[in-house]
């Protein structure tokens, strides 16, 4: 079974996800400080880091970008899941 591991940062608006991409891209940011900073998620004490994880084990729409065409390394665009926006970082895939 394929296996990814991946950190997140998690908002409650598309807007306020793009905002911190655009920190990140821009490099005013880290994903571990953009994490620590904004995510609503605990993983944010751990820089959004979620470790390792196989198919089936996250809801659909974040197992899409995971396992999709993501480069690893890259930081997706905002991901909506019934839990608000993500932005995911695929740290390695198995």
């Amino acid at each position: 079974m394929p296996q990814a591991a991946a950190r997140h940062i998690l908002v409650d608006t598309e807007a306020k996800a793009s905002e911190i991409r655009g920190e990140i891209a821009g490099g005013s940011a880290t994903f571990e400080d953009a994490a620590a900073a904004h995510s609503a998620c605990p993983s944010a004490r751990e820089g959004g880091r979620l470790g390792t994880f196989g198919k089936g084990q996250m809801v659909p729409e974040f197992e899409e970008v995971v396992f999709g065409n993501l480069p690893v390394g890259e930081v997706s665009e905002p991901v909506k899941t019934q839990f608000g926006w993500h932005l995911i970082e695929v740290t390695q895939r198995m």
